[in-house]
């Protein structure tokens, strides 16, 4: 079988998204919509695809499924939608910043049997794949402690920052799903410090460009979430966890392992620079994983109960660091 698909949104994410349908043989992408006629034509054309509208694509009986990569507002009503159309559901994170809006997008998809999977492509990069793995093999016994250090290498523009909902909705989110993803309980404590460090406009638009977090479990796990805006040696990604009997971590991607000795030191390679360099093999994986929940069936993560839930947590992540104090989940 061959899994076809529509493509709602022909920006960068989308054009990343068309790459890894076009790699597995197991999908093809029939069409594709945007609101500039030029990116859709574009993409369709390097696609092998057709450029059609939203409302066709949902209403298409040549389409199984549908990739959801237009600008946050439009999530919810696209997912609800295609739930009504009968299709299966990629959506990008988030479905939407408000938390009442996305549980009445999640009763819609329910009430319609639909599957949808959000875009947590993190979950899906090898390298965390294989930390989970370790976990769930009981290479390092109970889980204890989880470190996470995602930090961009500069920050987005002004009027990216004004439609992003925040650092915690934004950027922080991945890593909530992260600490969710390797510490095999639910948080049910959240303990913010946020600042503006990094640009002074960020914080006139009244958002943060520096965080950390503290996740804490019902049984006392912990999780340790840094964030920052800027990190001037390149896109820091790493993880740790810790437990009963050892430790397992993922180290930055860098081009090359190379190292150069001498005289001077010790020289390595430069970090990957962009996420769209350093999870390209997430996003493929992710894209196929989704293809195969479609054609085989069974369920489909990260679901929109994760992305509910990371949801929740950069919400009382962003009411902790304005109150500094402890937030309880059941709030």
């Amino acid at each position: 079988m061959t899994v076809r698909l529509g493509l709602l949104g022909a920006g960068r994410i989308g054009k990343v998204h068309a790459r890894a349908i076009a790699a597995n043989p197991g999908a093809k992408l029939v069409a594709v919509a945007d609101a500039f006629a030029d990116a859709a034509a574009e993409l369709a054309a390097s696609s092998d695809a057709e450029v059609r509208s939203a409302d066709a694509i949902l209403a298409a009986g040549d389409i199984d499924a549908v990739l959801i990569t237009t600008p946050t507002d439009l999530h919810a009503t696209m997912i609800e939608r295609a739930a009504r159309a009968k299709k299966a559901i990629f959506c990008e994170k988030p479905i939407d910043l408000d938390v009442a809006r996305v549980r009445n997008c999640l009763a819609v998809v329910a009430s319609e049997n639909a599957k949808l999977m959000v875009g947590f492509n993190r979950r899906f990069d090898p390298n965390f794949v294989e930390v989970r793995r370790q976990i769930d093999e009981g290479a390092i016994g109970k889980v204890e402690m989880v470190s996470i250090v995602s930090r961009d290498p500069g920050p987005p523009p002004a009027d990216y920052i004004k439609r992003s909902g925040g650092l915690f909705r934004d950027m922080t989110i991945h890593d909530f799903d992260m600490a969710r993803f390797l510490l095999g309980e639910e948080p049910a404590t959240v303990y913010a410090s946020a600042s503006v460090l990094v640009d002074p406009e960020i914080g006139e638009l009244g958002d943060y460009d520096s965080a950390s977090v503290v996740l804490t479990t019902k049984s006392g796990r912990i999780a340790q979430i840094s964030n920052s805006r800027r990190a001037s040696y390149g896109y820091d990604q790493r993880i740790e966890v810790h437990g009963s009997k050892g430790l397992v971590s993922a180290e930055n991607l860098r081009a090359t392992n190379i190292e150069i000795a001498n005289g001077d030191g010790y020289r390595r390679e430069p970090l990957l620079n962009f996420f769209m360099t350093r999870y390209t093999e997430a996003y493929r994986a992710e894209i196929a994983a989704f293809i195969a929940a479609v054609e085989r069936g069974g369920p489909i993560t990260p679901s929109g109960d994760d992305g509910l839930k990371a949801l929740v947590l950069a919400d009382a992540a962003l009411r902790s660091a304005k109150e500094k104090r402890v937030v309880h989940l059941e709030e």
